[in-house]
């Protein structure tokens, strides 16, 4: 008799794990039970939707529920809800239907996601007030700006989700304005990132409020106003907040599986967790960061398909890490790229074990004779003893992507001098002969030798 993986979560890991299963062990009976109705879909393409670069919403769809069905195997259950665990039966409870019935698993893969952190204000269950975490909330922003033609915008967060949805917004022809409660825009980039994008927020029309908490909304019905600590108010015909997500960690806590320091499910290095033959995996577990070796919960798209498809691959007898994870993320804000990886923070390094010694650079993303070249800024994070790289940050109209090279250095455990050292590629309409990393890399070198 085949054994049976049940997943929880029909998105990133639940599908990966799903398909590697089924590919590995076509006898495997696999089983994906999601509360929704969307499935397999990319959440950052949701802002370039509602902008418009994306036409249709199903364009962000990957596989549709019956090409899982039908060319995976898989069975596919959407608008069902699994609502609880027992471990020791070896059993889910779900809901569907308006009816409840239990599956038994040999095997559980429990990948709820996170969700939209929704601060305690005034009137957010106005017409016009949104999150956006579902591809349901993407569908209704799209809708309410068409439909309803507001003028003025209020983004309340700074992070990627306030960024990217001021663009999209200021490119559907609104007067946006963006709410961050601290000193600056995209807190972990570093100061040096923020500098550079908050200039370019302001170049291109955002009215742009820092260290400015929002209190809450208003209006009659509808949200017209966003209220501010200390009584003050502006107009805003929609509002979008970002403030950042959580772990959706309640079905596993009912169930007794632990959690981690970070509040997201905790797991060893194959995605186990502390409960017998329950793994969990994306955005609601934990990762170990490449850095420091400890706990972390950073909820990315590639840390979630990684390790989703490494537990498929070790629930079918090949035991597979899920990974580090480096926090490398990178962010289009409007004609800027902003990218890190690591650690940037020095008082975070200082507080892991580590003596940070830093450099930002300015440097050509091409030789000054070839067309089309342009400013770019790298920083550079380095242990002041070992030398090692703890990380990095690069910001320009082109060539953010070079953020990878400082990844693939921190997954290698390089130092910044084995990393000032490395064969990259050098023609004219790519790079100029030292790439930028790599000059930044020597500036810091010489920072280490002093």
């Amino acid at each position: 008799m085949s054994d049976t993986l049940v997943v929880v979560g029909g998105d990133a890991a639940g599908l990966s794990a799903a398909s590697k299963a089924r590919r590995e062990d076509p006898e495997m009976d696999v089983v994906v039970f999601e509360k929704g109705q969307w499935v397999s879909y990319a959440a950052c393409g949701m802002p370039y939707y509602v902008k418009g670069d994306v036409a249709e919403l199903d364009d962000l769809v990957a596989l549709t529920p019956e090409k899982i069905r039908e060319e995976r195997g898989i069975d596919l259950r959407t608008g069902h809800e699994v609502v609880a665990v027992d471990t020791e039966g070896q059993t889910v409870t779900v809901a569907a239907d308006g009816e409840r019935f239990d599956q038994a698993y040999d095997h559980l893969l429990i990948g709820t996601g996170a969700s939209a952190v929704v601060p305690p204000f005034d009137g957010t269950d106005l017409d016009g007030v949104f999150t956006i975490h579902d591809m349901d909330e993407a569908d209704a922003i799209e809708r309410y700006v068409t439909e309803e033609a507001p003028e003025s915008a209020a983004i309340v967060g700074g992070g990627y989700v306030g960024i990217e949805m001021a663009e999209a917004l200021s490119a559907r022809g609104l007067d946006v304005s963006l709410y961050e409660m601290l000193p600056s825009v995209l807190q972990p980039f570093g100061g040096a990132v923020a500098d550079v994008v908050e200039d370019h927020l302001r170049e291109q029309g955002v009215d742009l409020h820092l260290e400015t908490a929002v209190s809450g909304f208003a209006g009659e019905g509808r949200v017209d106003e966003v209220h501010l600590d200390g009584g003050e108010s502006h107009s805003a015909d929609i509002a979008v907040v970002g403030v950042g997500v959580k772990p959706n960690v309640a079905l596993a806590e009912d169930a007794g599986i632990e959690l981690g320091p970070t509040g997201a499910i905790a797991t060893d290095e194959y995605g186990r967790t502390s409960a017998a033959n329950v793994y969990a995996a994306g955005d609601c577990a934990e990762n170990v960061h490449v850095v420091t070796g400890e706990p972390d919960h950073v909820p990315l798209a590639l840390t979630a398909n990684r390790a989703g498809r490494a537990i498929g691959q070790t629930l079918t007898g090949s035991p597979t890490a899920v990974g580090e994870t480096a926090g490398t993320a990178i962010v289009k804000a409007f004609d800027l790229g902003a990218a890190r990886t690591g650690i940037l923070d020095e008082a975070r390094a200082g507080d892991a074990g580590f003596d940070p010694v830093s450099v930002t650079i300015t440097d050509a993303t091409r030789p000054h004779y070839y067309p089309g070249s342009e400013e770019i800024q790298v920083t550079l994070v380095a242990d002041r003893e070992t030398g090692a790289v703890l990380g990095g940050s690069v910001v320009g109209r082109d060539g953010a992507k070079r953020i990878d090279t400082v990844a693939t250095a921190l997954h290698g455990g390089l130092t910044v001098t084995e990393l000032q050292n490395a064969d990259l590629a050098y023609a004219p309409p790519f790079s100029p002969v030292w790439d930028p990393v790599l000059t930044a890399a020597k500036v810091l070198v010489g920072k280490l030798d002093r």
